[in-house]
């Protein structure tokens, strides 16, 4: 596996070592020993499937608020997205900043979230499908989100928005006076 580091502090995108032959390819998704190179050590306690239909899908931007923040890990195993971390960490130098990234079934990219980050995503391809590993369980009552489109962040997403929940709609615009969350 190789980590590239992006410009927000403990986040990665993962390239996989992909080993072809005859028969296929093969390559490792998750390996511990080789997670703990960038300071991963927590174990993964949940994976979730998204399946979204159409292009132009988001979902997000959310995150779980200490004391069960958690550590994602986001594979496209279908399609394609725009996948999107915004960080949310209090005296963070990148407070507010966002990185988005391609990730698709043919480029094999994976994005490593770490913990004090909000995440979402919008769908590139039709009946995209991506695997989610975390380090928490999901915590209704820990959980918490923006609005995709919130003027605070300026996130240039690729295409128009075909599809959104209402529950995501009605995300909170990120107040002023927010200064991000002790991790």
């Amino acid at each position: 596996m190789k980590f590239k580091k992006l410009l927000l502090n403990g986040a990665f995108i993962i390239e996989p070592e992909i080993i072809k032959d005859q028969r296929g390819s093969f390559y490792r998704v998750i390996c511990s020993n080789e997670l703990k190179t960038i300071g991963h050590n927590e174990s993964i306690v949940q994976v979730n499937h998204s399946i979204n239909m159409e292009p132009g899908t988001i979902r997000g931007l959310h995150f779980q608020v200490p004391p069960k923040s958690e550590i994602k890990i986001v594979k496209c195993i279908k399609g394609a997205i725009f996948d999107v971390i915004v960080d949310i960490r209090r005296n963070s130098a990148t407070l507010l900043k966002w990185h988005g990234e391609n990730l698709s079934e043919e480029n094999m990219r994976i994005m490593y979230v770490p913990k004090g980050f909000a995440h979402g995503f919008q769908t590139l391809k039709p009946q995209s499908e991506l695997i989610y590993f975390t380090t928490e369980f999901y915590s209704p009552e820990y959980e918490n989100a923006f609005r995709y489109n919130d003027p605070e962040l300026k996130i240039s997403w690729p295409l128009p928005v075909s599809n959104i929940s209402e529950r995501d709609l009605a995300h909170p615009l990120i107040d002023k006076s927010f200064k991000g969350f002790d991790i």
